[in-house]
């Protein structure tokens, strides 16, 4: 059909100009396109089919039918399909021949043919493999944000909804699975013909499916069936996780249709496990992919990692509730489904956990995550403005995933849980099926709550950044004459965060607490008025307030000596993340907090806090001490952490605190443990050692024993037994080699698109290439890195352009680390906003320590 298409790209722009209704065509989708198309375009249904051989080497060949009624003639049509003229060779309008032209990731499509009314778009094409993942044995498709349209040709915005009926050619010994129920399953050509049930009406990121060798696990529960496909040749392991993951699957969704009031509304559910998968999970509606190291868990699994499963198994079933039945109509609003999906996560992984403090869990799980970025000069509003979809994925982060939470936990407490109950409810029953703003779900809670929710919204929603809060307190004769917490605006904005929080004060035999609600740039603590003075006051010592707290020179003083006996766990979770982030702001010396921290692990019986002070500990260990003092802490470190592992009954806590000893294993004797653990020549009574186990000691040990790197590398090779786990380990060998050589042969190769497609795999090898004990010979890889910063957003191979970052810049604290990222960012003054702030969080970190420790003088 090569003689269908126009001649020369003027004459498309010829076409497009006689039309005055047509957009600007340019890459991507900009707002205005599908701003245009939503109003032009209804009733759409995609009938698509793929073939898909078994060798990745061979072409997907696709076939689709697009229905759809215009309520108006006279355009052309765009579609959107990022694929070169080879990859087209039929488009049909109607039933007739139709002209077109490929241009700028577009299928324009003439206005002849086309008319008022139902039209019918008949297309066939090679499929683009950049969002199919296709290897050796199996595939599967992740369309998020706007990658659907490098598979097949497609309206791809949020806001055009559509049915999908799909139909798969696959090789005989594969499986399918689809958003729709199994209609037929057929032999056909020596291989199998899929067909499936029309969907509900998705959003294109949310159409889905996977096929290969997986297996496939069934249970029914409380009337429905679930099925699970995986990869997992460990039948043991398969064994132990399966019932779990189904009950955690049943509860989440029994919790969501009683608070929604709503039937789950996708028919059929299924989960696809996938190997080394960019994502915890995705939330397609009736085949959620998942990474399937998330679920089945070894046996020696953390606390931490068994919460982290319940956590996103109902983050991504809460999604079909928010994001999947309502659907933001731009992707400015994507942070309303992850913020939906988080906080609901947080109400449903409850009942599971019966024993544990929910309260101090979302305070971990959320406010440091949350500070890491809104600590930065990279900060920005968690609802942003995004002129078009090729910078989606940018939108994604802390800020969303964690900040928007804490937010969203605010508005409850402000409105109270009936009324917003009451008003989530009304939002998903009027938006079902369709797509929906912020604005709207304001406007709904704003009529039934008594509250500005608009001025509210300008603050917390629309604003970046977070508050300063101080104590200021006027003493008389050793009894506090007044009390109040003071809040600036570090930004000089004169902007006041509304919150309510509860300052707690600690006496010897007692504390002092008061619940404040903060609508002012002073508020007085009256609970406090007439009393003497306390050992500490901690204005956040609830857990829920937001922002830097500065605290008084005796209450850090007190907080630091007596952590370990502060009580409750919550009070005492706060205040070591209130410490952490005085540390960060040049507050406290990194040495004290430290100091701190290792009478926490030697005494901490909450698990939760216990991780988060083991982590904090580590990057305080490796980032911020200078090397004089890491050699004298290192041995009593050590010992802290090695003497409590022998202590300590409960595995999951074993599992943690082995954990951390794996990442600050400094001396000697240390490495000498870990190397005849993985040797088996050590046993750690109640904690047998899994394969990944000893596929991360093997990883840290090549680091740390560089003589024996590649011996001990290649016998951990041959005890794995799974192909998807051997073939990640080959993958990351060369990064731990031994020969700065290979390592920068490994790192070039990484500047071919190619050579990145597997995003878990490559993001490891990064973080040991820059790994603290090589931070100086990788230093030279940090200015090449931020050179492909840029390439990354645009080819998609790394979802998340930060974690990139993080990966190259996590390791190093060195002056020459962080002028090599102020040079980058002074030469590049005209780089795009966005990636310009993705650098400004991830070397937040780098230029902190570098002034910490060196006295750097930078920004």
């Amino acid at each position: 059909m090569n003689g269908m298409r126009f001649a020369v790209a003027g004459m498309l722009f010829a076409w497009l100009a006689a039309c005055s209704k047509a957009p600007e065509i340019t890459d991507g989708v900009s707002q205005e396109l599908a701003q245009f198309r939503a109003q032009a375009y209804s009733d759409l249904r995609y009938d698509l089919r793929f073939v898909i051989p078994a060798s990745p080497a061979e072409p997907v060949l696709g076939e689709e039918a697009i229905r759809l009624t215009i309520r108006e003639s006279g355009a052309p049509l765009v579609l959107d399909f990022v694929a070169d003229s080879a990859q087209v060779s039929k488009v049909e309008v109607n039933g007739a021949p139709a002209r077109y032209s490929l241009q700028h990731g577009h299928l324009v499509i003439a206005k002849e043919g086309l008319r008022k009314g139902e039209n019918t778009i008949r297309i066939a094409f090679v499929a683009g493999d950049a969002s199919l993942n296709r290897q050796a044995e199996f595939m599967y498709t992740l369309f998020v944000p706007d990658r659907a349209s490098r598979a097949f040709p497609c309206f791809d915005q949020p806001d055009m909804k559509a049915i999908y009926r799909l139909e798969l050619h696959i090789p005989d010994d594969w499986v399918a699975v689809a958003n729709g129920e199994e209609q037929s399953v057929k032999s056909i050509n020596g291989g199998k013909r899929y067909v499936f049930e029309p969907t509900k009406p998705l959003s294109t990121y949310l159409f889905a499916f996977a096929a290969g060798r997986f297996q496939i696990e069934t249970a029914e529960i409380d009337g429905r069936t679930m099925r699970m496909f995986h990869r997992e040749t460990d039948a043991n392991r398969v064994r132990r996780n399966r019932d779990t993951i189904f009950q955690l699957h049943a509860q989440a969704l029994k919790f969501l249709e009683e608070y929604t009031g709503i039937q789950y509304p996708f028919g059929k559910f299924d989960i696809v496990l996938i190997p080394s998968f960019q994502f915890g999970g995705m939330e397609h509606p009736g085949a959620i992919l998942y990474r399937a190291s998330s679920l089945m868990l070894t046996e020696s699994a953390t606390q931490s990692q068994k919460l982290g499963r319940a956590n996103v198994i109902a983050h991504e079933t809460a999604h079909m509730w928010f994001g999947d039945l309502v659907t933001m109509k731009w992707f400015n609003d994507v942070w309303m489904k992850e913020v939906f999906a988080n906080f609901m996560a947080a109400k449903i992984t409850r009942p599971a956990f019966p024993e544990l403090d929910y309260e101090l869990r979302f305070l971990l799980r959320h406010f440091p995550r949350a500070y890491s970025v809104d600590r930065t000069a990279g900060t920005h509003p968690i609802r942003q403005t995004l002129d078009n979809l090729n910078e989606a994925g940018t939108m994604y982060g802390a800020i969303i995933y964690q900040k928007a939470p804490i937010v969203l936990k605010q508005l409850e407490t402000l409105i109270g849980e009936a009324r917003f109950r009451e008003g989530v409810r009304e939002y998903l029953n009027q938006y079902a099926f369709a797509n929906a703003t912020w604005p709207d779900l304001v406007t709904i809670l704003d009529r039934i709550s008594p509250y500005d929710l608009q001025r509210w919204s300008r603050i917390w929603v629309e604003g970046a950044g977070r508050p300063e809060i101080e104590v200021n307190v006027a003493q008389q004769n050793d009894t506090i004459a007044r009390a109040a917490l003071v809040q600036r605006d570090p930004l000089g904005k004169n902007r006041v965060w509304p919150q309510r929080l509860r300052v707690v004060a600690g006496y010897p035999d007692s504390l002092v607490a008061s619940t404040l609600m903060l609508e002012q740039t002073e508020t007085a603590i009256e609970a406090l008025a007439a009393h003497p003075a306390p050992g500490f006051i901690l204005p956040n010592g609830g857990g829920l307030g937001y922002g830097l707290f500065v605290l008084d020179a005796g209450t850090r003083h007190y907080l630091l000596q007596h952590l370990p006996k502060l009580n409750p766990d919550l009070l005492r979770g706060a205040a070591w993340v209130d410490l952490w982030e005085l540390m960060l702001n040049e507050t406290i010396p990194p040495k004290p907090l430290l100091e701190s921290g290792m009478a926490v692990i030697r005494q901490e019986r909450e698990e939760m806090i216990l991780s988060q002070v083991l982590n904090d500990v580590g990057t305080l260990f490796w980032r911020f001490l200078p090397d004089s003092l890491r050699q004298v802490v290192a041995p009593r470190l050590e010992e802290g952490i090695w003497s409590r592992l022998q202590r300590v009954k409960k595995r999951t806590m074993k599992a943690t605190l082995l954990a951390a000893f794996r990442r600050v294993a400094f001396t000697q004797k240390g490495t000498q443990w870990l190397y005849d653990l993985w040797r088996r020549r050590e046993r750690i009574a109640g904690l047998p050692l899994s394969e990944r186990d000893e596929t991360r000691l093997a990883l840290e040990l090549a680091v740390r024993l560089p003589e024996k790197a590649e011996a001990i590398l290649k016998k951990q090779l041959g005890r794995i037994n799974n192909p998807d786990r051997r073939k990640r380990l080959e993958f990351i060998m060369p990064a731990l080699s031994a020969q700065q050589d290979v390592r920068d042969r490994f790192f070039e190769r990484l500047k071919q698109v190619e050579n990145r497609q597997q995003e878990p795999w490559v993001l490891e090898a990064v973080r040991y290439l820059h790994h603290p004990l090589r931070a100086k010979e990788a230093e030279k890889y940090i200015g090449p890195a931020l050179d492909l910063v840029l390439e990354i957003q645009q080819t998609g191979d790394i979802f998340f352009p930060k974690r990139w970052l993080d990966a190259t810049l996590s390791g190093h604290n060195s002056v020459a680390a962080a002028e090599t990222v102020q040079r980058f960012l002074a030469v590049h003054a005209g780089y795009p906003h966005r990636l310009r702030l993705k650098i400004l969080q991830s070397a937040d970190g780098l230029f902190r320590a570098s002034r910490i420790v060196h006295g750097w003088t930078g920004p």
